[in-house]
């Protein structure tokens, strides 16, 4: 099973894609864990999933969470803007899917 962190300024305003996301894990038959976060959150909750997705809103703190993940192994990258916009939960699953180490 993946697990999948989403990462924006609240936790909120991810809640809706991690939701997509599940329904896309379902309907694909894919076992994924996906939950959402404030980046204030991010120090204390990196080491428990394989993958880390920032919302567009924190994407200037990309370098910064990289680093500070990289002891656990664990990819941080951005979620594009225009799927993050159009909620689209299964392109941004496989975008995290394809980034687990």
């Amino acid at each position: 099973m993946t697990k999948i962190m989403l990462c924006c300024s609240a936790g909120m305003s991810t809640s809706m894609l991690v939701k997509k996301m599940r329904e896309a894990a379902e309907s694909q038959g894919k076992e994924v864990e996906i939950e959402a976060f404030g980046a204030t959150y991010f120090d204390e909750q990196v080491a428990s999933f394989d993958v880390v997705l920032l919302g567009p809103q924190v994407k200037y703190m990309l370098s910064d969470l990289r680093q500070r993940a990289a002891e656990y192994d664990v990819p941080v990258e951005a979620i594009s803007p225009m799927d993050y916009g159009t909620m689209n939960g299964a392109k941004v699953l496989d975008y995290a899917l394809s980034l687990k180490v």
